[in-house]
């Protein structure tokens, strides 16, 4: 290095050391081995690591690890440019990989494309439900669904338009950024959070904290699988946190071996499609640990998850092979230092939930507000209904809306004097505060009219079975009915009182859509946590309303004072409540 000054030669050793280290990365993102010795650089470090852990041991990375160490699925934002400006959908395994955009494409069910957003706690101004509208009109099919996660979902966008939706859902301050694949997906937390007369505590600043937290760092983009995170606040609507693969639960402790105060339960590995809730891990966290600790745990996660067995990646399945207290002991090397145990903590019990708080009209804790929990028809809206929504939110509340895991949102802080004319507006856009019991509690996924999983048309369905057993049975207590297309379980039917997974049924040499039959399922913040109990198989849809209205019947007639549906059928084997309903009587109509 003659003829350069001494900072000259310091320059231009740390530059050579820079085009080194990137040739180094280079070698790595193009999955060769790690050299010996040599640990893995830069933030997709602990991805790779975990990749090179797995075929050390004799392992093969499934064709989605070695896809996403080629080339990290956000660094392909050329490529998604690129097939928009040909009008060009995504093939092989870029199907996969332009989910980290938040695009499904959705063929064979629909030659589109779907985008699924990030709305943490799922609350929205009236403004970004107005732009929404506007997006999906112009680029989609004019409507959007609102998903189990308290999310949307706009649809039936073409090739040419992928990047023009990304762009106008990223003008309203939202993102759509790992919303599928093999990401961190939407933040849920209490729909009512702020405004809850019985909540704990408000969720809203831990849900958005936690969800900027992931936006950017990097390292949590390099899951295994999927991964889901909740927030329960201890309000009256349900959250359905202990489905999630972390359910962080408030509670209140009032003495014993810790200073009294609002704190956390951290529970683990729920996942109902697999038969898994969420377990208790008895750790206690203050509010302001929770964000840290959620990425201490996703980043145990990316270390230690499956990336041989897709069926075997969900954190579940680390918790079943490492053992509960083992993987606590490696998220606390990753947090730093130990986690708080409850144990002699007094903690009072939790406040239990209503199991149809998200419809009606209910006050809120300010004096003189209320929030409307609308039905919406298993979670549609079409653009005009968006627009309106946004319209009477900024008119008779505070411009806030509130979607919720049961497919349907609120409108808070309106005033006494303003309920009535908010109800007509919105009965004016043809949705409404008020259904029946059966109704209100109707959860279905998008169904094979938007999904190439889906082995039944489940809204199309579940709208069909409303309309039957409303036209035969007064029912006068909560039941929550979930439709689910497929093993994904993206309706959690095994969380639902009846809960129906799609197939297909053999009628001759035909086969027609049909449905599994479960019953008895149910949530913590009810407590009535179980499971549902498989009650009949391969029912064709046609036999299935007179079957769910037997049940019911048989309910009606020979529960006890006030018995729910979950207890009455948690009261009875399957083979009881068959006898039971066999001997039920059908509601004959006039023609």
């Amino acid at each position: 290095m003659t003829g350069f000054d001494d900072q000259q030669k310091q320059w231009l050793q740390g530059f050579v050391s820079g085009i080194e280290a990137r040739k180094a990365a280079d070698r790595l993102s193009g999955r060769a081995p790690a050299a010996a010795g040599v640990a893995p650089v830069g933030p997709d470090a602990l991805q790779h690591a975990a990749q090179d852990r797995a075929v050390a041991m004799g392992g093969k990375l499934v064709a989605e690890e070695t896809a996403k160490r080629q080339r990290h699925p956000l660094d392909r934002w050329d490529e998604v440019v690129a097939r928009a400006e040909a009008g060009q959908f995504p093939k092989g395994i870029d199907v996969f990989l332009t989910k980290f955009q938040g695009l499904f494409y959705v063929a064979p069910a629909q030659d589109s494309f779907m985008c699924r957003l990030r709305i943490p706690n799922g609350i929205l101004n009236a403004w970004q439900m107005r732009g929404l509208a506007e997006a999906a009109r112009a680029f989609g099919g004019s409507y959007a669904d609102v998903t189990t996660r308290a999310n949307l979902q706009i649809r039936e966008i073409g090739a040419a338009h992928a990047v023009d939706l990304l762009l106008a859902v990223q003008a309203l301050g939202l993102t759509s950024r790992g919303s599928g694949a093999d990401n961190i997906r939407n933040i849920t937390g209490s729909p009512t959070a702020g405004i809850d007369p019985q909540e704990l505590i408000d969720t809203r600043p831990l849900c958005r904290a936690l969800h900027h937290y992931i936006l950017n760092h990097r390292e949590l983009y390099g899951l295994p699988r999927k991964f889901n995170i909740a927030f329960d606040g201890g309000g009256r609507v349900p959250v359905l946190e202990d489905t999630n693969d972390i359910g962080f639960v408030a509670c209140a402790v009032t003495g014993g071996a810790l200073e009294p105060g609002t704190y956390f339960r951290l529970e683990l590995g729920g996942i109902t499609g697999h038969l898994d809730f969420a377990a208790d891990t008895g750790v206690l966290l203050k509010p302001e640990e929770c964000v840290a600790v959620a990425g201490a745990v996703v980043r145990a996660f990316i270390a230690h998850g499956d990336r041989t067995n897709r069926l075997k990646a969900r954190l579940k399945y680390v918790l079943d092979r490492m053992g509960r207290d083992a993987f606590l002991a490696e998220v606390e090397k990753e947090y730093g230092q130990p986690l708080r145990r409850a144990a002699g903590a007094e903690i009072a019990p939790r406040p239990m939930a209503d199991k149809h708080g998200h419809v009606g009209v209910h006050g809120q804790k300010q004096a003189g507000l209320n929030y409307l929990g609308l039905v919406l028809p298993v979670g549609r809206l079409t653009s005009a209904q968006m627009e309106g929504l946004a319209e009477i939110a900024e008119r008779f509340g505070s411009g806030t809306l509130r979607l919720t895991v049961w497919q349907n949102l609120l409108i808070s802080d309106v005033a006494d004097r303003d309920v009535g004319i908010c109800i007509a507006a919105v009965n004016a856009l043809g949705l409404g505060v008020e259904a029946s019991a059966i109704r209100r509690g109707l959860v279905a996924c998008t169904g094979n009219a938007g999904c190439k999983f889906s082995a039944s048309n489940t809204k199309g369905h579940a709208l069909r079975l409303a309309d039957h057993l409303e036209a035969r049975l007064d029912v006068d207590l909560p039941i929550n009915i979930h439709l689910t297309g497929c093993h994904h379980s993206c309706a959690q039917h095994h969380v639902g009182d009846i809960g129906l997974l799609a197939c297909k049924v053999d009628q001759g040499e035909d086969s027609v859509e049909g449905y599994h039959v479960y019953v008895g399922g149910g949530a913590a913040s009810t407590a009535e946590q179980a499971m549902a109990r498989e009650y009949a198989q391969s029912v064709p849809f046609d036999a299935l309303p007179p079957l769910v209205e037997r049940l019911l019947a048989a309910w009606l007639a020979h529960r006890e004072t006030r018995e729910s549906f979950f207890d009455f059928s948690r009261r009875h084997e399957i083979a009881a409540l068959r006898a039971l309903a066999d001997r039920a009587p059908l509601r004959m109509l006039a023609a």
